[in-house]
């Protein structure tokens, strides 16, 4: 997945790579300056040395000798004092070099590091804005929650932060096993033997750790549902005396979380260890074996060079055991990746088609031919309906809960798409235009006030560009908003809070009705948008939804008798099917469905039509 998000960040890759290259020739010959200090300083190798030229003799050869030729001559001129003294000088030069290259490898790393992480955050909200809402009736939403905070905060703990040592060690090992071979490619040859066995103890190790993360990371999704459904529930989990109940539940969670989290922490600290120990027999298996080649007389290099073949294998242990840990860490990583990506790789069934339609001279005229749907495909919510609304018209929809009332205004936005039959506006189907044009043909105004944490003002405006303070104002005032917006602290400025939660459930509701008169759509979806309130808010909201209605082509959702009195024609919904349809006056006579929901209201003191 991570190479859908490297791309625009290749300049900083072939930089770190390019300075990770750096320290590691540095590295190798720093410790080069080391052997003619060992050797001919404190009288090790007494052997005279002419300068050689290419032609002379193979590449290793000319390269040794003339490294000592060189120093023999510092000796001569300067004194070995003093060649000491150059020697060291040129050590810590090199390593000052060194450590200063490791860190503009990582300085360059850096941004590529969290810039991909930011892309990641990026691409998942995106993706949650375009998936349909069908996609969240099977996903918890705490689970999807987890996976944008705790599994993308998991991703750059162990993958992200990994990227260094990925690109690093990987560098170091190759230059140094060069110069290995370049020493002795026998001995090397019996080295490359015992690494991949180490590295097959730590695979094994390493699938079991991720597989382990996966169940963890699943867990955290459980526990964030839980706080998001206790939050949510605050009023009824207190109101029912049930906070023992949800604490024990929340307990269990966290519980089972502490385990699992438990096994991956203890795997994930046997990287280092094991790391180690693995390093160690291997360096002592090579110490011995070569060292009895020299003792004997059969090694290809004498005791000197075995030495420094011995400081540059321990070059290797190091960014050997960072890439153990990077490996741990990916292990872990790869399983927040791989729930990460169920979201990022999830299909969007709601689609553009190739061959769009747009309406050009919009009338408002709707149509259900025959529609069938339903959540599960085998349990049609609604079927076989046939509808018209006409341009202008008003059609209220009413029956008992589970009827399918919501489910065929749903289908109208494309929020799902019929299973059979079609929906058609002007003439055209639905599934021809654009989701985005057929969206902004259309307002809707709920049952539950969704509003944001933001300004009123912003909150009128939302999804409408470019509106002036005199138009927000005055949808404003349509809408019987205008005077409590001034009565607030700061007035159109002010904030809301969580939801809407500083206003009561009229004002809410009148924010949501400006919100609509603002966008002016021609076509509007009112779903149960008075059922919530008390009668003196109810009357307010319903002016302003006699406003909104007047001269739109609406589909009302309807839960009490005021809001659909005059509805052009009423369609009495059961089972999924309409079973009723007709005027006010016209239903009543029948002495049907209609009559009984209306005595049922009348039951329940005139408040409601039915429950929704």
């Amino acid at each position: 997945m991570l190479r859908r998000f490297v791309p625009p960040y290749k300049k900083y890759l072939i930089l770190n790579l390019t300075f990770n290259l750096l320290a590691a020739l540095l590295t190798v010959f720093s410790f080069a300056v080391i052997i003619p200090i060992l050797e001919i300083l404190f009288k090790i190798r007494q052997t005279h040395y002419d300068y050689m030229s290419l032609g002379d003799g193979k590449l290793r050869d000319v390269v040794i000798n003339d490294f000592y030729y060189y120093t023999q001559q510092a000796i001569e001129a300067w004194g070995p004092a003093n060649t000491l003294a150059a020697l060291a000088a040129v050590l810590v030069v090199m390593t000052g070099l060194k450590t200063g290259v490791t860190y503009l490898s990582s300085y360059f790393i850096i941004p590529m590091r969290s810039g991909i992480v930011r892309d990641i955050r990026n691409f998942m909200y995106d993706k949650i804005l375009r998936l349909p809402i069908s996609f969240f009736t099977s996903e918890r939403k705490g689970d999807v929650m987890a996976r944008m905070t705790g599994d993308v905060a998991e991703i750059e703990a162990s993958i992200m932060s990994s990227l260094d040592m990925l690109f690093k060690n990987p560098v170091m090992i190759i230059v140094c096993l060069a110069t290995m071979i370049f020493i002795s490619w026998q001995l090397t040859l019996f080295v490359l033997v015992l690494l991949p066995l180490a590295g097959v103890l730590m695979g094994r190790v390493g699938k079991r750790l991720k597989r382990r993360s996966l169940e963890a990371q699943n867990q955290w999704g459980v526990l964030m549902s839980f706080i998001e459904e206790t939050l949510g529930g605050l009023r009824v989990i207190k109101a029912f005396n049930a906070e023992g109940k949800m604490r024990n539940r929340f307990y269990g969670g966290t519980q089972s979380f502490y385990e699992l989290s438990n096994r991956v922490a203890r795997r994930q600290s046997l990287a280092h260890p094991m790391s180690e120990f693995l390093g160690t027999a291997t360096i002592a298996i090579v110490l011995w074996f070569g060292g009895t080649l020299i003792l004997s007389g059969d090694s290809p290099i004498n005791a000197p060079d075995f030495i420094y073949y011995l400081v540059i294998f321990y070059s290797i242990i190091n960014p050997a055991k960072d890439l153990s840990k990077a490996a741990y860490a990916i292990q872990k990583g790869l399983a927040s990746m791989e729930r990460v990506d169920r979201i990022l790789g999830a299909q969007n069934p709601i689609k553009d088609p190739g061959d769009a339609v747009e309406l050009r001279d919009f009338k408002g005229e709707i149509r259900y031919n025959g529609v069938t749907f339903g959540y599960d495909p085998a349990n049609p919510v609604v079927e076989d309906i046939s509808l018209t609304i006409k341009p202008g018209e008003t059609v209220a929809l009413v029956g008992q809960s589970g009827s399918g009332k919501s489910t065929l205004a749903d289908l109208l936005p494309r929020f799902y798409d019929v299973q059979k039959g079609g929906i058609e506006i002007d003439g055209v189907d639905i599934r021809r235009m654009k989701v985005h044009s057929l969206r902004s043909l259309m307002g809707n105004v709920n049952q539950e006030a969704i509003l944001f944490n933001d300004t009123i003002y912003n909150n009128i405006t939302f999804g409408v560009e470019h509106a002036t303070r005199e138009q927000v104002e005055a949808a404003a005032k349509i809408a019987n908003a205008h005077e409590f917006i001034m009565a607030t602290e700061e007035g159109y400025d002010t904030v809301i809070g969580d939801r809407g939660c500083r206003l009561s459930g009229g004002q809410r509701q009148r924010l949501s009705i400006a919100r609509a008169i603002l966008k002016n759509p021609p076509v509007l979806i009112l779903d149960e948008a008075t059922s919530a309130l008390d009668s003196e808010s109810e009357q307010l909201v319903q002016q302003a939804l006699d406003r909104l209605m007047a001269d739109r082509t609406t589909l009302v959702i309807a839960h009490r008798l005021s809001t659909i009195r005059n509805a052009s024609q009423i369609c009495v919904m059961h089972e999924g099917r309409i079973v009723e349809r007709g005027t006010h006056d016209e239903l009543l006579k029948k002495g049907g469905f209609y009559t009984r929901l209306v005595e049922m209201q009348s039951m329940d003191g005139g408040s409601t039509l039915a429950e929704s």
